[in-house]
């Protein structure tokens, strides 16, 4: 851990100390251990009152309730690990589920809106309620956690005017439609009709966005009218606490930013009330070519020792990260652009792949020994293996491809993959866009910042090199003597910023003029790239080649993985550079020689018995072998 991030914390520690100041007061009785084991959902058969705040305490059915929440994202997890991961929430000494709901997942096209498969959330929200969790639900519309766009839906941004998180008219309209069909579903599984829901977050973190006064009350009545009737919260750091405050809606904290002027501004906005620490984490998601995030969990445990001596309520983000399946990944910016790896397991308390970690035990004792935990089943851990190294591959070039790819748009300028007529009118939202056009001179390629966000450049079928957010320029020279030169540029969206005021023009691909010799280049051929499992599962013809040597990119290479039983293993990417893997059509992430992830997870649950069909899509060199692993090498 930096000294930076060691001070930050230590400031913390300090402030919630000082928060003995305002709480000391109202607690004088404080019982050795608290004791809620009559406070679960299999026991509360008679709903009279909800989750209420009651002076300093939340209570449930009257009795004061400690809220021990972790977040857990169904759609980071395979399906098929979920009640996996409820359960080890559970034997840890949780008693709440936090959970996100991603818009843009749900709605990938306009209004077509889809709760199945890993998206089941009724299903999740359920199982949760089976192994005796309660749950807190973040429904949005914007949620952050570090997705694409925070989890808005790309679409969005078709509407040149649109303005994010505000009473805009095609914003406003576009979240009553996904409303009116998402809360529908959540309405029969609050605690007062005898689901598990027993709060749900008003937005995320509005208070350090803040572009319209009204947006949060709009947010409000969404949900009021269409049936929430649970206890409502806003989430917010400590410096954006007033701004993100509705009245009567509980303001709850995130860590971040934390001083004792916050306690003091919470007491003056609403009382005494019960203190939540909405957003308690422990660690940072990692960025390409940066050094992984890591944290000192014994100053972890610290502070939530001193959290439970005030009788804080909290939430840990995350307990269970998971993995940032497909392109869901987001970005930040702190002065360059940071896109997300493909891990989340943010110094999570269950490793990405649902194993325990050290912190776990440590957690789960120090549980034990403040709470009346009761018994539950503790699932064992998962059987890894390593599977034969897949060496029969064969490939075919993006070029050779591409007479078999939908029909492309003709544009005499760049286009915005937002702006593609694709996706029946919504765009098109992740993965790659290739734009071609015809040069017959050399000279100065630059992007003046219309790349969005990388780059690979070609001439003809070489390699000229890549355009990002910290190159605009590249020097183009010709080979051959034709007339006319094909220049191909492929850009791949890295993952749009998941917070800030910038989002609003977040739109990805070539997002204006690119100059040769500062003349502005025309007639553009545009293939969209999206990477879907209708493009991946797509019918190619028989022109796949062995590899027999290190094929340069981009290129497509396809491969089976022989399976007996199916169990968890990782990928290892050696002497491959940069791509996307697919296994069964299931997008499994990004892999970047850059580092710092080295491996990616393959779940059990999407193998299966026999032959299983692996596909990368390689942007420069391809590797001779697909190797696998027992264990992640996530970097240092």
């Amino acid at each position: 851990m930096s000294m930076w991030a060691f001070l930050v914390r230590l400031e913390y520690i300090l402030c919630l100390s000082s928060a003995f100041s305002v709480m000391s007061q109202l607690h004088h009785d404080l019982s050795p251990r608290i004791n809620q084991t009559h406070l679960t959902p299999s026991q509360l058969k008679i709903r009279r009152v909800g989750l209420k705040v009651r002076g300093s305490n939340f209570t449930l059915e009257g009795f004061p309730f400690l809220i021990v929440a972790g977040t857990v994202h169904y759609f980071r997890v395979p399906r098929g690990y979920w009640r996996d991961s409820l359960l080890k929430l559970k034997a840890c000494g949780f008693n709440t589920l936090t959970t996100h709901v991603p818009w843009n997942l749900h709605e990938p096209r306009v209004d077509q809106v889809s709760f199945t498969g890993n998206l089941d959330l009724m299903t999740f929200i359920s199982m949760a309620s089976e192994v005796g969790l309660w749950v807190i639900l973040c429904p949005g519309p914007y949620i952050g956690s570090d997705l694409d766009l925070g989890g808005l839906p790309s679409w969005l941004l078709k509407d040149p005017k649109m303005k994010l998180r505000t009473t805009y008219k095609g914003f406003r309209n576009a979240v009553n439609r996904y409303f009116d069909k998402l809360i529908s579903k959540i309405v029969p599984l609050q605690y007062n009709q005898g689901g598990p829901i027993i709060a749900v977050q008003v937005e995320n973190e509005y208070g350090s966005y803040y572009l319209d006064k009204k947006y949060m009350l709009y947010v409000k009545k969404a949900l009021v009218t269409r049936g929430i009737k649970v206890l409502l919260m806003t989430a917010d750091t400590g410096l954006e606490l007033k701004r993100g405050y509705l009245k009567d809606v509980l303001a709850t904290l995130h860590m971040k930013n934390i001083k004792k002027v916050t306690y003091q501004e919470l007491s003056s906005i609403q009382g005494h009330s019960p203190i939540m620490m909405m957003v308690y984490t422990a660690s940072s998601f990692d960025t390409w070519g940066a050094l992984r995030n890591s944290l000192d969990h014994h100053v972890l445990m610290m502070e939530v020792r001193e959290m439970f001596k005030l009788r804080f309520s909290l939430n840990f983000y995350m307990f269970h990260g998971g993995t940032n399946f497909g392109f869901m990944g987001g970005a930040a910016s702190l002065n360059t652009y940071l896109p997300t790896v493909t891990n989340y397991d943010y110094g999570a308390l269950l490793t990405e792949d649902g194993e325990y970690t050290p912190e776990y035990i440590t957690f789960q004792e120090y549980f034990g020994s403040v709470l009346e935990v009761p018994m539950s089943l503790q699932p064992g851990h998962k059987q890894k293996t390593v599977y034969k190294s897949v060496v029969r591959l064969q490939f075919v070039l993006l070029w050779e491809i591409l007479p078999y790819l939908d029909p492309p748009m003709k544009s005499a300028k760049p286009v915005s993959m937002e702006m593609l007529p694709v996706n029946q009118g919504s765009g098109q939202s992740y993965g790659y866009t290739l734009y071609e056009t015809y040069i017959s001179t050399g000279g100065i390629l630059s992007s003046r910042g219309h790349v969005q966000d990388r780059a690979e450049v070609f001439l003809n079928e070489q390699h000229m090199g890549v355009l990002d957010h910290s190159t605009d320029h590249l020097n183009i020279t010709r080979n051959g003597y034709q007339d006319q030169h094909a220049l191909r540029i492929l850009v791949e969206n890295q993952g749009r910023l998941a917070y800030g005021k910038a989002i609003n023009t977040e739109r990805k691909g070539l997002t204006g003029d690119i100059y040769l010799n500062n003349s502005p280049l025309r007639k553009f051929t545009i293939y969209s790239l999206d990477m879907n499992i209708k493009f991946i599962q797509r019918t190619i013809p028989k022109i796949w080649k062995p590899v027999s040597n290190r094929v340069k990119g981009p290129a497509f290479f396809l491969g089976f993985l022989k399976v007996g039983e199916p169990k968890d293993t990782f990928i290892k990417m050696e002497g491959w550079t940069k791509g996307v893997i697919f296994i069964n059509g299931q997008n499994l992430g990004r892999y970047w020689s850059l580092g710092p992830q080295e491996t990616l997870y393959l779940p059990g649950p999407w193998l299966h018995s026999g032959q299983n069909e692996i596909i990368v899509f390689e942007e420069l060199t391809g590797g001779l072998a697909i190797q696998f692993v027992n264990m992640p090498f996530l970097g240092y």
